[in-house]
């Protein structure tokens, strides 16, 4: 029998979710960028005393599902060597370590002391705009080696005792193209976490370590019981998909579902790229731990136990287990690849749970450019909304951002225009062939930024953009593809799929087109009214029902 009622217990996990709430708001509310503050690039998290992941704010789930591991760096590099004391602030961003994703991706955490002892730890990860490399914004869609991609910092002290260790800020500003830019995102990941510090003691001095602790203990029980519970409820088997990339490479997973484990196997894959599109195991495994919360538990409870019944297994040196120097910077192209493919292997098997394909790329699209109002240099960094798949008895979601991205937001028209300098002509839903069903997918974009400045360069990644479009189920018509599309301003047209510096001029219109999700079931059965108010809507058009759909307007 516990000695802590489970009234107190509760109200301490509820309280853990609450004080996530209020770090992920300080952070949006004082970061300097607008990748931060409006597309919500970041995420926050509490955890546990080892670095269990307990709690987290709304954000990127790639970067929530890395934190437990920074934290877990930290302690294996310092502890052995009882070089962690109150006050002390780490940064991490090695993506084989504990930054875990990609440079950009930079990670400051800190140890929570109550007592003498250590009772949690305080995470922010979070995209700076540019951390140094051989391109603005730091992400080359050429680069061989993860030297080319900027500075790395490989778990070391940002503060020390409370104060900060001036020769690190000296690095930091020294290695940025956005100096001022990127220690306002610094300060404001840490004015986050000392959030998190502060109001974790002060549960500590309400309730006392033990009561917090045993607390920790009993949400992660809760998490790993939803999984098993849920876990039982799927089928039970062996399960596989592959896909052939834009590149030509065949990818592969083999999914394996018993009564008390998920396994997830993707040994079998290419070995790692001598570029920026290879992933961390890490990554592989956020990306695995993605798809079974979809599959399992969505709704419910996410902290470290809830993964207990997941196994990745991956190969060192492949394209889902980058080590170094393999470069990572597009690392979240090949996450969706690990997250999709575990879709695509279940959905045929659990489709009300999942439902088929949708965009699978972030479709990231970079501008860097001297604004032509203020003449501060800026970087743009933004992700793109597409459609995702239709289920057994819906439509897919129009306009949505890609799984991995979760909580993110386009930047506004009006921030873009006054902050990043470059104007919005267009955003609307396209009516592309593709995604038809008696559920249709949901519908890609169009998006037309015109460019302002003289001195502008676009860097783009966009996966499926070459006959790989997002998969149908029971018999729905795949989705469409993505492209990113530059209409000159003397009227030629450019289409990319990876593009990086490309210079582009004033008058010249950067066209995003992102992809609509697959179809579900036969599209001759999807109800004439139901045809009919597409059409309405300008998703579908009246040749595209009579062609598709056997509707005739």
């Amino acid at each position: 029998m516990s000695k802590h009622d489970p009234f107190t217990i509760e109200i301490i996990q509820s309280s853990l979710h609450a004080v996530t709430d209020e770090m992920f708001a300080t952070m949006r509310k004082t970061a300097m960028t607008s990748t931060i503050y409006e597309v919500l690039d970041f995420g926050v998290a509490i955890t546990g005393a080892k670095g269990e992941l307990m709690t987290q704010g709304a954000g990127v789930p790639c970067f929530i599902g890395v934190l437990g591991a920074s934290a877990e760096a930290v302690l294996a590099k310092f502890g052995p060597k009882g070089d962690i004391h109150p006050g002390d602030i780490f940064i991490t961003n090695d993506p084989y370590s504990g930054g875990v994703t990609h440079l950009n991706d930079v990670v400051v955490v800190m140890p929570i002391f109550y007592g003498g002892k250590i009772l949690g730890w305080a995470a922010n990860k979070a995209h700076w705009s540019d951390v140094g490399g051989k391109v603005a914004g730091s992400l080359s869609t050429d680069s061989t080696e993860i030297f080319q991609e900027g500075i790395q910092f490989p778990e070391v002290k940002l503060v020390e005792r409370g104060k900060p260790i001036q020769s690190m800020l000296d690095m930091i500003v020294a290695n940025s193209r956005t100096p001022d830019l990127t220690l306002g995102d610094m300060w404001a990941g840490i004015a986050s976490i000392r959030v998190g510090e502060r109001r974790l003691v002060e549960l500590a001095e309400k309730y006392g370590y033990d009561a917090i602790a045993h607390a920790m203990v009993e949400l992660l029980n809760l998490g790993e019981s939803v999984s098993r519970r849920e876990l039982a409820d799927l089928p039970k088997g062996v399960f596989t998909a592959e896909e052939t990339t834009d590149d030509g490479l065949v990818i592969r997973v083999t999914v394996t579902v018993t009564d008390d484990a998920f396994i997830v196997d993707l040994r079998d894959n290419p070995k790692a790229l001598a570029a920026p599109y290879n992933c961390s195991r890490g990554v592989a495994v956020v990306g695995a731990q993605a798809t079974l919360k979809a599959l399992t538990s969505p709704l419910s409870v996410t902290n470290a136990g809830t993964f207990r019944p997941l196994e990745v297994l991956t190969e060192p040196g492949t394209l889902f287990h980058a080590e170094r120097p393999d470069p990572c910077g597009m690392f979240p192209e090949p996450n969706l690849q690990v997250l999709d493919l575990v879709w695509k292997a279940m959905a045929p098997h659990v489709p009300e749970r999942v439902g088929a394909g949708h965009l699978t790329s972030v479709c990231g699209t970079i501008f860097a450019a001297t604004h032509p109002d203020t003449g501060r240099f800026t970087i743009c960094v933004e992700p793109e909304a597409g459609g995702w798949g239709a289920g057994p008895d819906r439509d897919g979601e129009n306009g949505q951002f890609c799984a991995a991205d979760g909580e993110t937001y386009n930047c506004p028209i009006e921030v873009n225009e006054v902050r990043n300098g470059i104007f919005v002509d267009r955003y609307a839903f396209h009516n592309h062939d593709g995604g038809e069903g008696t559920f249709r997918g949901g519908k890609g974009v169009y998006l037309d930024y015109r460019i302002r400045a003289a001195d502008a360069r676009l860097t783009g990644v966009y996966f499926r953009t070459q006959d790989n479009p997002p998969w149908g189920l029971n018999g729905g018509r795949p989705g469409s593809l993505n492209c990113l599309r530059v209409v000159r301003a003397d009227g030629s047209v450019e289409d990319y799929n990876r593009v990086g510096g490309l210079a582009v001029r004033p008058g010249d219109v950067v066209r995003v087109i992102t992809a609509t999700g697959g179809g579900f079931g036969d599209p001759r059965k999807r109800p004439r009214e139901s045809v009919l108010q597409d059409v309405k809507n300008g998703f579908v058009t009246p040749e595209q029902a009579k062609k598709y759909f056997g509707v005739t307007v």
